[in-house]
């Protein structure tokens, strides 16, 4: 039996250290990964994969995941802007590879943004 939990606990260490932290790809229209340097989790209501523009921006990035799932509710088409955090958010599908994903950025034009993925 503590050989089965320790390889469980060496497996669940293994795995969080590959999803914490890692750089993504660059975003040029061609990628599936985001430019944004964190991957912040994941949306509850959608099961989007939710990545910010920094490492400190998890909470407005997972805001804003929250915020385009129900303005996207019973929409063939994701919504063009969403309120999240104090801000407006300006959103649209962009190609990726293979599958497209949403793109969110600040309309303050503060350069933050947000990707969802699949």
């Amino acid at each position: 039996m503590r050989k089965i939990m320790t390889g469980t606990a060496t497996t669940l260490l293994a795995a969080a250290v590959l999803c914490t932290g890692s750089p993504a790809q660059a975003l040029d229209g061609t990628r599936a990964a985001p430019e944004a340097s964190r991957f912040c989790g994941t949306d509850p209501a959608s099961g989007l994969a939710v990545w910010g523009d920094r490492a400190d921006a998890c909470a407005a990035a997972l805001a804003v995941a929250s915020a385009y799932t129900k303005a996207a509710t019973g929409t063939a088409k994701g919504p063009g802007t969403v309120r999240a955090g104090g801000a407006t958010w300006k959103c649209q599908e962009r190609q990726g590879d293979p599958n497209p994903y949403q793109e969110c950025v600040d309309a303050s034009d503060s350069g933050r943004r947000v990707v969802l993925s699949s």
